[in-house]
């Protein structure tokens, strides 16, 4: 168990929780693990297959404490949640943008505008910063394509067609990744996403950052009163999350894939924190897990400008500023929603 700012993280595989007078308690086999009061706490996730008392559950929908439950590879299996206080004419205009095919398209292609320009000068900081190091034709040549493909993604008015874009710029993002991993070169070999399960060490890595980007996307939805299950390029399915999905499009590169060949290159993440199950998923260790949480909290500390309100946010605070622009967009506030774009 790891408690960081305001979210516990419960990385346990066979941890039990449970509510005791105004705390979250911890059981293992052994008994009692560790206690900590509901009052200081936003947000709980746990990484265990034997989940939580419903008298907890209720305690944290009636405090608005987030519960995430995650499978112990990082796949998230449900949340919490109470009757619904959110704002019923920001989600009556949710749903009518989300059941119009072009209206949703208008919304999907500026975040995915700002998935290729933030995948691209990720492409774009690894040449300026380790030119003598990589394979400098190579990243500029997938730099050049993903630029060329910014002007006719805003101009799109097909849910398919932007899909058939943002699936070839991510082949081309991905195809180049493994020229950013400057060490562990042998142990962290990368071929392209493999995702349900991961079959390599990058992949269980980017996986479970995703997982963590998710849940926050999620968290902060809901915070302004949105449907996180209610997307515009993602669309319904029952359990998923699809309007988080949509908001992590833009974060995943600036945030969840540079903590991860962070991670990687500083050597944190090493073979020896993962492993691998008789089909072939590669897992993170218990051990793993603490490292990337540690690494994925003190990153969200961190500060940057933001490129639309020009203020100085921590990257915690990122995807709740962009589901506020969301909202005040489908309110009609905005005359169009600005993409998070990073440099």
């Amino acid at each position: 168990m790891r408690k960081m700012l305001n979210t516990l993280f419960v990385t346990s595989e066979d941890a039990y929780l449970a509510l005791e007078n105004e705390n979250v308690v911890i059981y293992k086999e052994e008994g009692k693990a560790a206690q900590y009061p509901l009052q200081v706490l936003e947000n709980i996730v746990s990484f265990s297959y034997k989940g939580a008392s419903p008298a907890l559950m209720g305690a944290c929908v009636e405090r608005d404490i987030g519960l995430s439950f995650l499978t112990p590879n990082g796949r998230l299996l449900a949340r919490a949640a109470g009757a619904s206080r959110g704002n019923v004419l920001l989600r009556k205009a949710q749903y009518r943008i989300s059941d119009s095919l072009p209206e949703s398209c208008r919304v999907a292609r500026s975040l995915i505008f700002g998935k290729v320009y933030n995948s691209r000068w990720v492409l774009e900081r690894t040449l300026r910063d380790h030119a003598l190091r990589v394979n400098t034709d190579k990243l500029r040549e997938a730099s050049l394509h993903l630029q060329a493909q910014l002007s006719p993604l805003l101009t799109t008015e097909d849910l398919d067609s932007l899909r058939g874009m943002e699936g070839e710029a991510s082949a081309c993002y991905f195809g180049v990744w493994d020229e950013m991993i400057l060490n562990q070169k042998t142990d962290f070999r990368f071929q392209g996403r493999s995702r349900r399960p991961p079959l390599d060490r990058v992949n269980a890595a980017l996986s479970m950052a995703y997982t963590l980007l998710t849940h926050d996307c999620t968290a902060a939805l809901e915070s302004v009163g949105l449907d996180a299950y209610v997307g515009f390029m993602h669309r319904d399915r029952p359990g998923r999350t699809s309007l988080a999905l949509d908001l992590m499009e833009e974060l995943r590169a600036p945030l969840a894939d540079r903590l991860v060949l962070t991670l990687i290159n500083t050597r944190v993440l090493q073979k020896q924190h993962f492993r691998t199950q008789a089909g072939g998923a590669v897992l993170l260790t218990d051990d793993g897990r603490k490292l990337l949480l540690n690494a994925w909290q003190s990153r969200k500390k961190e500060e940057i400008t933001h490129p639309y309100l020009k203020e100085k946010l921590p990257w915690g605070l990122i995807p709740y500023v962009q589901a506020l622009l969301l909202a005040r967009y489908l309110r009609g506030d905005l005359d169009a929603y600005p993409p998070f774009l990073w440099k």
